[in-house]
Order: structure tokens, then sequence, then C-alpha cells
């Protein structure tokens, strides 16, 4: 394996000095606790890769209501993150991503960009070696044909009639993801309607194709053989699509715009993420909503929202995470305090309580309607759509604080939520129950294979978590089956894979997490395979890191080119959960913390979650704040508890 070649070994110091610990662990609990807002809440940037900032310039020029200015700036942090390869990939010192590169390309020409600057060379050069536009994605290819810069039959089928569908149907919208429901139902409209953008300018890429795109014939290379025979089905569906009858097509084009209108979500965007909230706008635009139109100017102002401004240059995140960021502050100050929550968490805790999402139609009631709600959300505000983890770790936060008068109600409507969300196979998903109807990866849409919620074990372990410490006889039977769940997921190495987070060190950190809440003895044999793959994987220098390649080939599962703060803390949280608080290998990865440290907290470039395996990434700029920060603290009283 990749770990298993020769090291030096840096042994830890004989005892990290008590004044050494307290001071690093005061100054990053300080410097968190600046950045928390007025009213108790924290909500650090999230990075994806430069495809959203790009996307927000190709949305402007699809509106044709230009923004000079920060297109200027968006573009100046579109090109300093150009890759030493020519294009721009989905993680931070990753590969050439195609259509990633596409979209920079062309928003960058769009704001201007001579194609014969070096640049523009260099990322036209590489995207020709990967095969051109034509290999993009199916999402870079609507963008596309809304530019006029490839035909409509390059883009796979999304009818809006998807919304007249029954219930029992292959297809269905409860069928799919909540992200993958927000982005298709508006993009059904503007495939429906053959959007086209205004493209002022009229620029166009078409130097990017290797064969003239009305003649390019392999926009749709099979994935597999189901795909293959779901293209022959959707080709002969394409030659009856325009003799549809139109009262068909208006009867759903009325029922997509309802279904948007109801879930637009104030400032905060249907579905409260940029590709939903993009293709919304641009969908009431086609349906003919005046510019000054309430709906159509708060579905505006929720994008613009998006957008972090540097002063020379800016850029676009893909949603806002306080309430997640939140959860896990509150978490790591409250280990800070040895289990005491202080009048700041105090603070936090009762802005959490005001977002707890009671009596809101949802989503999920399609499934459950008479599950009672109990749920938080990512996000600011998106009460179609809590989530389970955002749920499991307020609902721990609020929990360890030990005040039920202020807390309790809050709690037990989440967890009752959380167990009737549960899964038939024992786990639990981030939005949706049984959502595993894994044919749908395989229609054409669906190259990203991303249209799914499935459980996992990241998620099912924090539903354990909070189970495990609230120990109500009504959980028992699904506590139960949950840890079947989550023994049955180990892998041979045992390790367990990260959905949310990278990867195998993030899905391992959280189950042994979960288990110490739930009282597992960790001698027991599967937890001490996860122990010793951890020590396994340990870096020379102390610490761990781990790579999203690991999401490609999970022969590289554990490994990095270098250690990350964020990492060592997830491994070090583990270790110590399961009672390898004095072992030589977590004073190693406490040394390197301490060594690593700046002067109030830690900071690593590498994207540290996907969005979506192998598809979309993100880097967590507050991870790294009260991570780190969680594992010192929960090393020194480890340590004190020892004494």
């Amino acid at each position: 394996m990749a770990h298993a070649i020769e090291k030096t070994i840096i042994e830890p110091t004989e005892m990290q000095s008590n004044h050494k610990l307290d001071s690093a662990i005061s100054r990053a609990r300080d410097y968190l606790l600046r950045q928390q807002h007025k009213d108790g809440h924290w909500c650090f940037e999230l990075e994806a890769d430069c495809t959203i900032p790009a996307e927000y310039i190709i949305w402007t020029h699809f509106t044709g209501d230009l923004e000079p200015e920060l297109g200027r700036k968006l573009a100046v942090y579109l090109r300093e993150k150009q890759a030493d390869h020519g294009g721009w990939p989905l993680f931070y010192d990753g590969k050439l991503d195609i259509s990633c590169s596409v979209k920079v390309y062309f928003a960058l020409k769009l704001v201007g960009d001579d194609i014969n600057a070096p640049h523009m060379v260099r990322a036209r050069e590489a995207i020709l070696a990967y095969g051109g536009a034509a290999r993009s994605n199916a999402f870079t290819r609507l963008t596309l044909a809304m530019f006029k810069q490839i035909p409509w039959r390059a883009v796979p089928l999304v009818p809006v009639e998807i919304m007249l569908f029954p219930r029992w149907f292959p297809f269905h919208l409860t069928k799919v993801a909540y992200w993958s429901r927000t982005v298709m139902v508006p993009l059904a409209i503007l495939y429906s309607l053959k959007a086209e953008a205004k493209n002022p300018n009229k620029v166009d890429i078409q130097e990017l194709f290797t064969v003239p795109p009305e003649k390019e014939r392999n926009y749709f290379p099979a994935r597999s053989r189901a795909n293959k025979i779901l293209l022959y089905v959707e080709r002969a569906v394409r030659l009856i699509e325009p003799i549809i009858p139109s009262f068909i097509r208006k009867k759903a084009l009325k029922k997509a715009e309802t279904w948007v209108v109801e879930r637009i979500n104030g400032i905060d965007g249907l579905g409260a993420i940029f590709p939903a909230m993009v293709n919304a706008h641009e969908s009431l635009i086609l349906l003919d909503y005046p510019l000054d139109h309430p709906i159509r100017v708060i579905a505006k102002k929720s994008i613009q929202n998006l957008v972090v401004d540097h002063g020379e240059s800016a850029y676009c995140q893909p949603c806002v995470s306080p309430v997640w960021d939140t959860g896990l502050a509150a978490l790591a100050l409250q280990e800070v305090e040895n289990g005491r929550t202080t009048n700041q968490v105090i603070h936090a805790l009762d802005w959490l309580k005001r977002k707890q999402i009671l009596d809101h139609p949802a989503d999920w009631q399609e499934i459950h309607p008479n599950l009672k709600s109990g749920g938080w959300a990512f996000q600011y505000n998106n009460a179609y759509y809590p989530d389970l983890d955002d749920t499991s770790v307020v609902a721990w936060a609020m929990d360890q604080a030990n005040n039920s008068d202020r807390y309790g109600e809050s709690i037990t409507l989440a967890c009752d939520w959380l167990r009737g969300m549960q899964s038939r196979n024992g786990g639990f998903a981030s939005f949706e129950t049984n959502n595993m109807h894994y044919y749908l990866n395989e229609i054409p849409f669906a190259d990203h294979g991303a249209l799914l919620d499935p459980p996992t074990v990241d998620v099912t372990a924090r539903c354990v978590a909070l189970m495990g410490r609230l120990k109500r006889s009504e959980d028992s039977e699904s506590l139960k089956h949950a840890l079947s769940y989550i023994r049955n997921e180990q892998e041979p190495s045992g390790s367990w894979f990260g959905r949310w987070g990278t990867n195998y060190i993030y899905g391992t950190w959280s189950v042994l997490t979960a288990l110490e809440q739930v009282g597992i003895d960790p001698k027991e044999e599967f937890i001490r395979k996860a122990v010793h793959w951890l020590q396994e994987v340990q870096r020379p220098d102390g610490g761990w890191g781990e790579d999203n390649y690991s999401y490609y080939d999970s022969f590289i599962a554990g490994t990095y080119k270098e250690s990350t703060p964020i990492h060592t803390a997830w491994a070090l949280l583990g270790l110590i959960a399961v009672g390898e608080g004095n072992s030589t290998t977590v004073k190693r990865g406490v040394e390197y913390l301490l060594t690593n440290q700046d002067k109030n907290s830690w900071n690593h470039l590498a994207f540290n979650a996907p969005g979506f395996p192998r598809v979309f990434y993100l880097r967590y700029h507050g991870y790294d704040k009260f991570f780190p920060l969680w594992a010192l603290a929960k090393y020194r009283n480890y340590i004190n508890n020892l004494c």
C-alpha cells in the first residue's frame, strides 16, 4: 500500500508541557469566539471548485444583466486558480477536470480575456488534449446549448413532463435526492422551452471543439450496459417529444412553476444551493416574470448573497453552512470546558433553537406524512429540506448543555424525527429515506452519478451518537439496527468510508466517536481493527492526511502527500474516543498540531469534503478552526482525567 513505504519516524517529545498545550487551546478558543456573530452563530466561508464562480459570470450573461466590476474580480480569482496543467481541477492540487475547465474558459472569455493571452492558450490546449468541450458533462452541455454553442440533441432529455409521472413510475421526484429535485425541476423548464441566453457580447467558444458541434456524433459515450440501454430508450423518446400535445406540456409547465415558486425559500433561494437558485431564476425569466416581480427579484438576490468579495478578487459559494458550523463550534467549545457550557455557547444554542424547523411543509413528508417535524437545515433557512447530520449535531450539543428546561423539547423532537427517517437497512441518509433507486444513476442526465441520497456511515454515526447519549428506550431498536449497519459497512482495512468528509479518516472518526457515546467496549475486535488502521496510516511527522483521490481509488485510503490539521484532528478525536489518549500515536499527533498552529489557529488549502464524490468538492474554511481545537481539548481532558 502507498502508506507502507519506508519512513523516517519523528518521535514525540518526552511530554508536551501543560503550558504549551493550554496556550494553544486558549489561542484557538479565543480566535474562534472572535468569529462568533452577535446573534450567537458562526458561519465560515464555504469554497468549491471554480465551476461555481464561472457559472456566476455565465449566469449574468444569460440574463444580460452584467456586473462588470464583480465579473472582473471573479476573473482574478479564476486566473489565480489555474493549475500548472493549464486547466482547472475539482479540488486543490487536483487533475484537470474537463467540465470545470470549459466553463472557466467560457467565463473568462465572456469577461473579455483575449484568447491569445498565455493563460487562455494554455487552457485551450489542455481542454483540447482532453477531447474538447464535447467531452464535458451533461450540466455543462446544457449551458452550452442555451448559449447556442452546441445543438440541443447534444444534451440529455429533461422534459418538464416528468412533473406528471405517477409515483409508481420508474422515475419520480420522490425517488431522487433533494438536490437533484431542486436542480432538475427548473432545469426541465429551461430544457422544454429551449432557453436561449441573451449573451449580449455574442461570445462563442467554438475553438474548444475538436469536431464542429453540429457534426459531433459522440456526445453520449455509454457508461455501462444499463446506460447504453437507456440511451436507446431516450433516443426513442426524443422522436415522440415533438408530438406531445400542447395541453400536456402546458399542464406540466404550470406544475413545475408552482413547485419552484412554493419552494423559492425567500432570500435563501431554492434548495439554498447555487445551481438550483440559478436554474430557478432563469426559469422565472422564461416564464415571463417581469424584471421587478418580487419573486424574480428575491431569486436574483439569493444568488448574489453567495458572493465572497475579498477586495481585488471574489468568488461565489455553492451555499452557506451556518447551522453546521455553529453546531460543531459548540461541541468543540464544550470540550474545551470539559463538558461545561459557557454563556457564549448558550448564546449559540439559543440561536440554533430558533432555527429548528417545526410545522412547515417539506418534501420528506411525502414519504412520512404522519411523522412530526423536528430537524434543522444546513443553511440559514431551508425549511423544505432539513438534514439528519445537522439535526444530530445540534441536538448532541444541546444535550451536552445539560439544560432540559431550555432544550429538552427541541432534543426530543429532533430524536423522534431522526428515528422516523431511518432507512430499512438500518442506516441514515442526509435528507431522504430508502433513497436507493440505483438504476436512476444510469439515465443519461445522471452522468455525475449523484442523483440519489442513500444511507451513509458518517450520517448514521452521528444519529447513533445522539441516541447513544440519550439512552431512550424508544430508540433502542433503531440504535441496534444502526449499529448493525455500521458494523456491516466496515472496510476490510478496518476503516469506514466518509461520504461527507474526506474520506476514510473522516468516516472512521465519525464511527469511533459515536461508539464512545453509545458505550461500546473499545476492546472489541472491530474497534481495535479501526485503531490499527489509523496507526498504520499516521504520517512520519505525526499527523494524518488524505487525498480526495481516495474516492477514486480506495488503495490510497488515509494517505496524502502531507499531513493536514483537519485530518490529524479527526484521527485524534477517533483514537481518544476509544481509549488511546495516552498512546504514542496520539502524543505524536498532538505534537503535530501544536507545531503547526499559526498565531491563533490552523489553515490548510486542501479541500476537506465532497459535495458529491468524484464530481464536486468543498473546502470548509471553519474545519481547521474548530476540529483541531476540539482534538487538543479532548486530549487535555483525557490526560487530566488520568491524573
